[in-house]
């Protein structure tokens, strides 16, 4: 049963029952809150975030297509209903919402009774505040209708594949570290997953460990010894990690805390950054259909950055081991550059069971930041958030409201990055490495999903680089008489679909040859 304080911590959040913003942040309010209660791996709560936003999004949208289509979205599920003008926005999201949250969590549990009741009393209350009518039921029936959709297609994502994992063994290779319980790796098989935007988990695989060839060439190099002890531009873990550190400042220390929220009765880092995506939210006063879209893109991103830095982690010949064990040569690394110190601990009272190369925590941050600025147009937003680590976590000796301000996107993900190297679980080259990797799937998912609707000649503007070209037409013909859009179980690169008629074909062709080589899109 989940401690007093991590109920006492959803509850000072608000997320009881409490209105909080419109119905898309209100869910978001109800997410966070269940991921406190329920706990787990990172991957399977990044798997369900997507699932509710895109919900949301394609129900609203599938409006605003009917209502305002020159204003609207490409939407992400394929064959979606075309709903009645005047249907209700809200309770289309909210009823596709609720849909996709029962159908993933338990809403009855002797184990987590306060799961079934936030959800419930999140959908109650927020139908009650829709005037029944026509407007209403073909809302609900919309929603009902998008989250099934949904439901359906997630099935056999891969989520519940094998998770077994065989240890390696030899030196550099990931184990059960000394200062956590013998616990088996999280989710191995999540680089196989189905991801939600990008095309594969390896398309962005970065390559800096396996170019060694061999896991002893990486462990005898000397960039291997400058990751533990430190060396030009690159901070050691060995030093800044350590619980006793004496270079790492009281600001790094506060920061790696901060960014922690690997405990169970937190929101977890998934959950820490559609925080800020809300607070953000707020300061910018967007509308429904705005937060709709916003959401929707930051979770579909972050599913795709768990499988694509899990596929790094475990789909690979290197799947390495902790600072921890690097520091402590729990094996021989047969590097004379590095000396073993057995009783080498980490700032972190644990460190997570899975392989370190690439971070998690990196990854995550920097396709957030990414899809932020792309959104908002700047990487500059000044915003305060706070963190679930304190009152988690309360022996720490931090006030539980304790806040940290950022003046843009991309300084909150660099701090993030770097809090786990400050923590001890982390080399330098997982940061870096995952900032990277991150920056590439936030930058394909928002220039490939949810995209404008665009009028006239810019719809075959395929590649939004303002020009319709050979590029274009390159990726017209890939798509072309090959997709049925209406019935795809994953949604792929529909956007030769220029009529939207659930097909690429003949009647698309006349589109895009009216407007080829005749069109500048930002003029």
């Amino acid at each position: 049963m989940r401690s007093n304080w991590a109920w006492g911590l959803v509850a000072a959040a608000g997320l009881c029952g409490a209105a909080s913003g419109d119905v898309v942040t209100e869910w978001i309010d109800t997410y966070l809150a269940v991921t406190r209660l329920s706990g787990g791996a990172p991957c399977p709560i990044s798997r369900s975030g997507p699932m509710l936003c895109l919900v949301m999004f394609d129900a609203v949208n599938a409006i605003d297509r009917v209502e305002q289509f020159p204003a609207s979205f490409k939407p992400y599920l394929p064959g979606l209903p075309i709903p009645a003008a005047g249907t209700s926005r809200e309770a289309a999201a909210a009823a596709a919402a609720y849909t996709v949250m029962a159908g993933t969590h338990p809403l009855q549990s002797d184990d987590q009774p306060m799961i079934g009741v936030l959800i419930q009393s999140r959908y109650d209350e927020q139908l009650a505040n829709i005037p029944d009518g026509p407007a209403k039921a073909n809302g609900i029936a919309l929603g009902e209708s998008i989250g099934a959709t949904m439901l359906l297609l997630r099935h056999e994502d891969g989520y519940d594949a094998d998770p077994s994992y065989t240890l390696g063994g030899q030196p550099g290779d990931w184990c059960p570290t000394p200062d956590a319980p013998v616990l088996q790796p999280f989710t191995p098989h999540w680089g196989n997953v189905m991801p939600w935007g990008i095309e594969r988990g390896d398309q962005f695989r970065p390559t800096r460990l396996t170019n060694y060839g061999s896991m002893s060439a990486l462990l005898q190099s000397s960039e291997y010894a400058a990751q533990l002890n430190g060396g030009p531009g690159v901070p050691g873990v060995r030093d800044l990690g350590a619980r006793n550190s004496v270079s790492r400042t009281a600001d790094q220390t506060e920061a790696a805390w901060f960014w922690a929220n690997d405990r169970d009765g937190t929101s977890k880092p998934p959950g820490q950054l559609l925080q800020i995506t809300k607070v953000v939210s707020a300061n910018e006063n967007l509308s429904l259909s705005q937060n709709a879209r916003l959401f929707g893109l930051v979770a579909l991103a972050m599913g795709d950055a768990c499988v694509t830095a899990w596929d790094a982690k475990y789909n690979t010949p290197i799947d390495l081991w902790r600072p921890i064990d690097a520091v402590r040569e729990t094996i021989n690394d047969g590097n004379p550059d590095t000396v073993a110190d057995p009783s080498w601990l980490p700032l972190a009272d644990f460190t997570p069971p899975f392989p370190a190369y690439v971070s998690g925590h990196a990854t995550f941050a920097a396709v957030h930041a990414s899809i932020m600025a792309h959104y908002f147009g700047t990487d500059a937003k000044t915003f305060t958030i706070g963190s679930d680590e304190f009152a988690a976590h309360p022996s720490l000796g931090y006030p539980a409201n304790l806040t940290r301000t950022f003046t843009s996107f991309s300084e909150a993900a660099w701090e993030n990055a770097m809090s786990r190297i400050w923590l001890g679980v982390h080399y330098y080259w997982d940061a870096t490495d995952g900032v990277s990797l991150g920056n590439q799937v936030g930058d394909f998912v928002f220039a490939h999903r949810l995209r404008p609707v665009r009028s006239g000649p810019c719809l075959a503007d395929l590649n939004v680089d303002s020009l319709v070209e050979d590029s274009d037409f390159v990726q017209f013909s890939m798509q072309y008489d090959q997709f049925d859009c209406a019935s795809s179980l994953m949604p792929g690169d529909c956007s030769g679909d220029l009529n939207s008629d659930g097909f690429v074909d003949d009647s698309d062709f006349v589109i895009f040859s009216t407007a080829y080589d005749a069109y500048l899109c930002d003029q």
